[in-house]
């Protein structure tokens, strides 16, 4: 009798082992579908979530994966701010070490103005403050944002939802701005004045990295120049011994172009975003309807001139060329 009540008593608490386990498992799945593991994420091209913003920011060079303690400091000065983080780099493409990002905490929109007290307080840690014109037109996308597991669900979801989108328009949509905002993440890709999102300190490296790149340009154009020289004046030598072969050599070893024009070295940066796309697309790629009277769908830029299948380069070809006109 006591080995049976022993033996029930074994199956009695396995059985509440395999109940609590069983709770713990729905538990943990309720807590990633609540977080938006089943969430579709939808990318369009339309109008920003967000008008013109000022914010209070820390810029990095290195691993995306520090921006967090970056969202904390942020956090810590003032919790009831938007947090926002802007991305510079594709880290697909990019070394780790060498990724750019801003973070930081939005401290006034649209027509709103940052209290002295907010600026000074923010300033005192170390931040910087900035402003952002209104995006005129984006493609973007969001993610529910209800526990801290959605940010990394969010990221590991959307950004290649995003690459996707953008890759199949052949787009020019940099760079990549993550907004915070109450039970949302918004994920802003401009598509146009790029320049306008550069911080100061990503304009001035920007400004270094094409300085650096024109200096070796300029190198290399005058080495291959001495070294073309050097061969033209070996076959004028020659030429004075037999007349018909420097009839023959000057027409195989006539100098090739130095190097490639000024326009055509300025190409977009290998850190951008953008490389994931072309040089740019029509609004009609992106589904997006122009009514008869020339006037644009809502979100769509009033001086573009856009007619038909017209290319938009002009207005986001390359990333060195968007950091200019930001800086304009």
């Amino acid at each position: 009798m006591e080995h049976q009540v022993s033996i029930m008593s074994d199956w009695v608490l396995l059985g509440l082992i395999a109940a609590l386990v069983t709770l713990l498992l729905l538990t943990v799945f309720g807590f990633v579908v609540y977080s938006g593991l089943f969430t579709e994420v939808v990318v369009s091209a339309g109008s920003p979530p967000v008008s013109n913003i000022t914010l209070a920011y820390k810029f990095r060079v290195g691993p995306y994966g520090e921006s967090g303690q970056l969202f904390t400091d942020g956090c810590s000065i003032s919790s009831k701010l938007c947090s926002i983080g802007i991305y510079y780099d594709n880290p697909h493409t990019v070394s780790p070490e060498k990724c750019r990002f801003a973070i930081g905490r939005i401290l006034s929109e649209g027509d709103a103005k940052p209290s002295e007290e907010q600026i000074k307080r923010f300033q005192k840690y170390g931040f910087k403050i900035f402003s952002f014109p209104a995006p005129s037109h984006v493609v973007m996308a969001s993610f529910p944002f209800t526990t801290p597991l959605s940010i990394h669900l969010a990221v590991n979801r959307v950004h290649p939802a995003l690459d996707t989108y953008i890759k199949e328009r052949k787009l020019c949509a940099h760079p990549r701005i993550e907004i915070y905002k109450e039970d949302r993440i918004y994920f802003v890709c401009p598509l146009a004045r790029q320049g306008d999102f550069y911080v100061p300190e990503m304009k001035e490296l920007e400004r270094k990295s094409r300085a650096a790149a024109a200096e070796a340009e300029d190198a290399q154009t005058d080495i291959t120049g001495a070294d073309t020289m050097s061969e033209t004046s070996s076959i004028s030598i020659e030429a004075t011994t037999d007349s018909r072969d420097t009839s023959v050599a000057t027409s195989i070893l006539l100098p090739f172009p130095a190097s490639r024009g000024r326009e055509e070295a300025d190409n977009r940066s290998e850190h951008s975003y953008s490389e994931s796309g072309a040089s740019g697309s029509s609004f009609e790629e992106l589904d997006l309807e122009v009514t008869g009277d020339g006037e644009g769908a809502p979100g769509l830029l009033p001086d573009m001139g856009y007619t038909g299948n017209q290319e938009v380069t002009d207005k986001w070809t390359k990333e060195p060329t968007a950091a200019e006109r930001g800086e304009e």
